[in-house]
């Protein structure tokens, strides 16, 4: 009923993504491309967009990437996925306050040949450790993002600094999620990915999951408004009316509803 409620009235109003007018208020998201190429921003943003009025466009890069654009003032919301990182944000004074939303999990894919032998595993150190040892291509984000953040925090949790490897067996791509397994696809490498991506994600040639279900593969995402006292232009009513629509009921609702081949892939846990 909520959906359809929701849905009708984004008829009615004539406010789905490709109506809105140029006279339409407006904020911009800066958010990861997990969020945008999983497809969960274009299934909740129309019902936000239909009850509010309120235009959202959306910036899908990288964390590290959208949390400097946010400093810059490139944004009105910052939307991402590294805790600390977004901790910082706010200890320094670029964000108003910091709001847990939604979690999945990460999971380690990799090719059906197993070169490592790490299939079934639940453990991602261990995991990481077997593909060093066997010299396993790995093709890791490289680009600062919240998937690279918690990639590299799993190596130096093992004791292993694979950058030393960078061009060998190691190999950076500098690229979003799905560009990288697009090269993990071609390459036959392992890669981390957040579930999201992995499961919205149509070219994995021999690529399956191959570790999942270790608790240290928690990926939690979180929401914050940018200072308008650092950049006065930026739209804070309206970004924080976004931002209580995603930690309230309708919003929170609207994230579990999402599916991918019949999953749930976010699960809402704002306080």
């Amino acid at each position: 009923m909520f959906r359809a409620a929701i849905r009708a009235a984004a008829v009615a109003l004539g406010l789905t993504a490709g109506a809105v007018s140029a006279e339409t208020p407006f904020i911009v998201v800066q958010s990861t491309t997990s969020t945008q190429n999983s497809g969960l921003l274009e299934y909740i943003l129309p019902w936000f967009e239909a009850e509010s009025g309120i235009d959202v466009r959306v910036v899908a890069v990288g964390t590290g990437q959208a949390i400097r654009n946010a400093i810059n003032g490139d944004g009105d919301v910052l939307l991402v996925h590294a805790k600390p990182a977004e901790e910082k944000f706010v200890a320094d004074g670029w964000g108003v306050e910091r709001k847990d939303l939604m979690y999945n999990d990460f999971v380690l894919v990799g090719p059906k040949s197993d070169p490592a032998e790490i299939r079934g595993g639940s453990d991602i150190l261990a995991a990481l450790t077997a593909i060093a040892e066997a010299e396993a291509p790995f093709a890791s984000r490289g680009d600062d993002s919240g998937t690279h953040k918690a990639e590299l925090s799993h190596w130096s949790a093992a004791g292993l600094d694979p950058t030393g490897a960078s061009g060998a067996w190691y190999r950076e791509t500098g690229s979003g999620m799905g560009a990288t397994l697009n090269v993990a696809s071609g390459m036959d490498a392992y890669t981390l990915t957040d579930r999201a991506t992995w499961l919205s994600f149509g070219n994995r040639g021999n690529l399956e999951v191959l570790v999942e279900g270790d608790p240290r593969l928690f990926n939690q995402y979180g929401v914050i408004l940018v200072n308008p006292k650092k950049h006065h232009h930026v739209r804070a009513a309206s970004g924080q009316r976004f931002i209580d629509w995603l930690t309230g009921a309708d919003g929170q609702e609207a994230i579990a509803s999402f599916r991918l081949e019949g999953q749930q892939v976010f699960f809402p846990n704002a306080q």
